[in-house]
């Protein structure tokens, strides 16, 4: 079976949070984390890890989108949105690196943007590490590179 047909892309369900945590968590670290300080780092930790980011969650105010592998039964990447348009988090396991699935998650959450929140852009504060797969995407740079709390990034957005 050819891995593209595997993979869906969906909407999270509401136990799939912990695992889709724990691989943003191990792929912020072997790929975003050599950029940042130990406070970037723990900051990062932090924000996967707030009781209150998963209690929006499961509410419907922090929607995430994830890519399921049918043959292994994994969660293998995710996307999440806050404030109706804004790329939170985006994270492909390493495996899976070069497959197409980043770029499918941001069809689909840029879908989700323009068709149910009726927005014209979506935005991301992306990391020095997927700041060229964003610009390949279509994303354009909105601002200077800045630091809050130990994370670096760059301000970009797409017009959809």
């Amino acid at each position: 079976m050819d891995n593209r047909n595997r993979i869906i892309i969906r909407k999270a369900n509401k136990d799939e949070w912990d695992d889709a945590m724990a691989l943003a968590w191990k792929t912020f670290m072997h790929y975003v984390a050599p950029d940042y300080s130990k406070q970037g780092q723990d900051s990062f930790l932090e924000f996967i890890s707030d009781s209150r980011l998963h209690r929006m969650f499961l509410e419907g105010d922090y929607l995430m989108f994830v890519a399921y592998d049918e043959l292994t039964e994994k969660i293998v990447g995710l996307g999440t949105l806050r404030s109706r348009n804004h790329i939170s988090l985006l994270f492909v396991d390493e495996k899976y690196h070069k497959k197409g699935i980043g770029t499918k998650l941001i069809d689909a959450l840029s879908v989700y943007v323009k068709v149910e929140n009726k927005l014209s852009s979506i935005t991301v504060h992306s990391s020095p590490y997927a700041k060229d797969f964003y610009i390949k995407q279509g994303f354009e740079i909105t601002g200077m590179t800045a630091e809050n709390e130990g994370m670096i990034y760059t301000p970009m957005a797409m017009w959809l």
